[in-house]
């Protein structure tokens, strides 16, 4: 599936992402290719990152959610120091 949720109201596109999410669950494997990678790692199992057609990380989706470069350069979610800075 390429791009679901390209150009959509944001209720179809939860309305997208729970019907791939289904279709997941009832035991069809996907390949989703999708610029919303929040959503997308919410609902899969393993993802790719690509960075000008090349694989830049790749892993458990649950990983890459925790991962701190993902976070901050595809989420917007920046980390802060010990002293309560940004990185």
């Amino acid at each position: 599936v390429e791009e679901p949720s390209l150009g959509l109201a944001p209720i179809l596109v939860e309305a997208v992402f729970e019907a791939l999410l289904k279709l997941n669950e009832s035991g069809l494997t996907i390949l989703l290719v999708e610029q919303n990678l929040r959503k997308s790692l919410q609902i899969t199992d393993r993802a790719y990152v690509l960075e000008q057609g090349q694989i830049t990380l790749s892993g458990l989706s649950t990983e890459l959610m925790k991962s701190e470069y993902v976070t901050e350069a595809y989420l917007g979610i920046e980390h802060q120091t010990a002293s309560g800075g940004s990185d």
